[in-house]
């Protein structure tokens, strides 16, 4: 992993005062292989994290721009060496945080769970209720009114501690986080009483919720038959009991469509992390208070998150709180939603046919709704010449959520330039593009992705069977799923790569992500595996939703032997064999793969269990040769695009005289060139023929003519 010891220095600037976010040259971005708004380790007198932001033109490239709060969380002094190197941030199932007597007496869990979103940290740092996206007196959030109204005008100035954090590590909070506060507060007071919402004008109207009309209908209907005409049931012998589990993706709408719904009637409504941060006896009273606010009149009774109020494994109030929601679904006159986006966390008796005997689920918004979202989000905006179709489709994966997110920072980017301009402000095309590398969207904020560049397939060395392959089964279904359904056929399932080592396998794949189109989920097979019974089968499970979730996607398996050896032939008390059962079962089982393309790499095929590779699963095998002589010239003139190479560097007579040379061997070779360049002198402008004929000294072929030959021999047996 990339470390770069860099000089920490005070960041001055009001708009990141307190906020958690350090700031660095693009280039040390691009040399820890992150993007902006990524999260890095800070390592001082102690480690913690905070996420990057572009540190403003003229900063030096070994400069670190840390706010005064993030200074002391690493330990740090000003002027001293910091540690930086990209980290791994899950998100929080629970953070809790001590403050003041007046900040814990006075602010809601809700609202500090507004106030810290986004933000990362890890047990012991300090952190401001600052919200991470504006600074003081530019946020409009409703996280800045409520805590206003909590504390008044210190909440500016309120420091918190983490005290506790689940999973352990840096996390980062999220919309179904757990935040509360924690023992070191003061006890509080019991709930207040739960307030029934009147009917009210909804923030957006039934024609806004695009994508999500059937749905919405749905739940109309059926609240229409169970609280306006029960009497039509009731003839039909069926009771008029309604509860609804609305499941889907976080940030997809779900708490919005059932507040559109229920825009003329009475609603009730409980956030489920705020009631499920308390104590077990506040959170029964909470629910109780709720459940007879809305029997007393009748209404909707909503439960955002109900993962967090009744997760798995149930503790012994849930018994109780699921009693006190039975009663209200069997009071006439009153329906009860539930929204989750992880409804396999949620209690199992919750679907009781009691309860919620009824479910509805929103999916990811495909190219075409994305694009009526960006639409509804951007009406009210001046501006010019936007070509929303590119955008909706280089935002696969979105939802509405991350889609507000893009284009508050694209709002972002054109204030600057209008504060700076004095011109009027005004949305452009440029503003959405360059919002859409910094902005990732909440099905992919905890995981790792492929570094993506500027290297498309078309500046891949030759590799035509290798491009075609990809090209057919990745490219074509998004770009012509209509000639698939007309010719009646199933796109290719998977593809498996394979090939000696350092040959491009895992380049061509970033290329092939640089296309913008797919979000790609890339793992090494050992990474999945793990000693714990089931936890390597739950990894591969949770790998596949995670690509279901920001389809289209591709998963990439970068040394798949590892993963999905031959079974039987393993000493590890079957581990192996139950892993191999869990991909096969993920490839083509009941539940399918719909805009998934799974990629296997390997440099040794006949490892991999044979069943992986009929057809329906990694059914193209497609053998990645060592570069030729035309190749090897493709690749150095390829990666010497960023390497001033001095006239008398002739790329293809060098690539002649190459053989043995893997793609990685002919990326060192320029780098070490390079490197003998700035050894001769430190102000060298260029990279002579005589500095590569040094660097080919050191940089030596790694190609093995056997293990060619065995793949050779392998690709020809299939």
């Amino acid at each position: 992993m990339t470390q770069l010891a860099l000089t920490a220095r005070l960041n001055t600037s009001a708009l990141d005062s307190r906020r958690g976010v350090v700031r660095l040259h693009p280039e040390a971005i691009a040399a820890l292989g992150i993007r902006e708004w990524d999260a890095v380790s800070l390592t001082g007198a102690r480690t913690t994290a905070a996420v990057v932001g572009i540190a403003p033109a003229g900063t030096p490239a070994g400069t670190a721009l840390l706010d005064d709060v993030t200074l002391s969380n690493a330990g740090l002094r000003e002027d001293t060496s910091v540690l930086v190197s990209a980290v791994a941030v899950q998100g929080a199932r629970s953070v809790t945080l001590s403050g003041s007597r007046l900040a814990s007496q006075s602010i809601s869990p809700a609202t500090l769970r507004q106030a810290l979103l986004g933000k990362v940290m890890t047990v012991g740092d300090t952190v401001s209720l600052l919200p991470r996206d504006l600074g003081p007196g530019t946020s409009t959030s409703a996280a800045t009114a409520a805590l206003a109204s909590s504390v008044g005008i210190t909440w500016t100035s309120e420091l918190l501690t983490v005290t506790a954090v689940d999973p352990a590590g840096p996390v980062s909070v999220q919309p179904n986080s757990l935040v509360c506060w924690g023992s070191a507060a003061p006890a509080r007071s019991a709930p207040p009483p739960v307030q029934p919402e009147q009917p009210h004008t909804p923030a957006i109207g039934f024609d806004d919720l695009k994508g999500s009309h059937s749905q919405a209908s749905r739940l109309t209907e059926w609240l229409k038959l169970a609280l306006d005409q029960p009497e039509l049931l009731e003839k039909l012998g069926a009771t008029a009991n309604l509860g609804v589990l609305v499941s889907g993706p976080a940030g997809v709408g779900k708490a919005t469509l059932v507040r559109t719904v229920c825009a003329d009637r009475r609603l009730v409504e409980l956030d489920g992390p705020e009631v499920g941060s308390l104590r077990a006896d506040d959170r029964l009273a909470k629910v109780a208070s709720a459940v007879a606010v809305v029997r007393d009149g009748g209404g909707v009774l909503l439960v955002t998150d109900v993962d967090a109020l009744l997760p798995v494994p149930p503790d012994p109030v849930a018994t109780l709180i699921l009693a006190e929601l039975r009663n209200a679904v069997a009071t006439k006159g009153v329906a009860f939603v539930a929204t989750s986006a992880i409804p396999d966390s949620v209690d199992t008796r919750l679907r009781s046919p009691d309860l919620c005997d009824r479910e509805l689920g929103l999916s990811l918004p495909d190219g075409a709704v994305r694009r009526q979202l960006l639409e509804v989000l951007l009406r009210d905006a001046p501006a010019r010449d936007l070509d929303l179709g590119e955008i909706s489709e280089r935002t696969p994966g979105f939802v509405v959520a991350d889609l507000a997110a893009l284009v508050r920072e694209a709002a972002l980017r054109a204030a600057a330039r209008a504060s700076e301009s004095g011109d009027a402000p005004e949305l452009r095309q440029e503003d959405l593009t360059g919002a859409l590398g910094v902005i990732r969207p909440l099905s992919r904020s905890a995981t790792e992705e492929v570094s993506v560049g500027s290297v498309t397939l078309d500046d891949v060395g030759d590799m035509v069977d290798t491009k075609q392959a990809l090209t057919e089964a990745v490219l074509w279904p998004l770009q012509h799923p209509e000639t698939f359904q007309r010719l009646g056929v199933e796109p290719p399932r998977g593809v498996l790569l394979y090939g000696p080592p350092g040959c491009g396998k895992t380049f061509v794949v970033r290329a092939l992500a640089s296309s913008g189109r797919l979000s790609v989920h890339a793992v090494k097979g050992a990474e999945l595996m793990d000693k714990w019974v089931g936890s390597s089968e739950k990894a591969v499970r949770e790998l596949f939703q995670r690509a279901r979730d920001s389809a289209p996607s591709l998963v990439f398996l970068d040394e798949i032997d590892a993963l999905a050896p031959r079974r039987g032939q393993s000493f590890d008390s079957g581990v192996t064999d139950r892993v191999v059962a869990a991909m096969l079962t993920e490839l083509d089982g009941i539940e399918p793969l719909r805009d998934v393309v799974v990629l296997g790499a390997t440099n040794r095929p006949d490892l991999i269990d044979p069943a992986l590779l009929r057809p329906g699963r990694l059914e193209k095998l497609v053998f990645v040769e060592p570069p030729d002589t035309e190749a090897r010239t493709q690749i150095l003139r390829t990666a010497g695009k960023s390497v001033p190479l001095a006239p008398d560097v002739d790329l293809a007579a060098l690539a002649s005289e190459l053989e043995g040379y893997s793609a990685a061997d002919c990326v060192a070779l320029l780098r070490e060139a390079a490197l003998t360049a700035m050894r001769r002198s430190i102000d060298a402008a260029d990279v002579t023929a005589e500095d590569v004929a040094t660097a080919r000294q050191t940089v030596r072929p790694s190609l093995d003519p056997v293990q060619v030959e065995g793949l050779r021999t392998f690709a020809e047996s299939r």
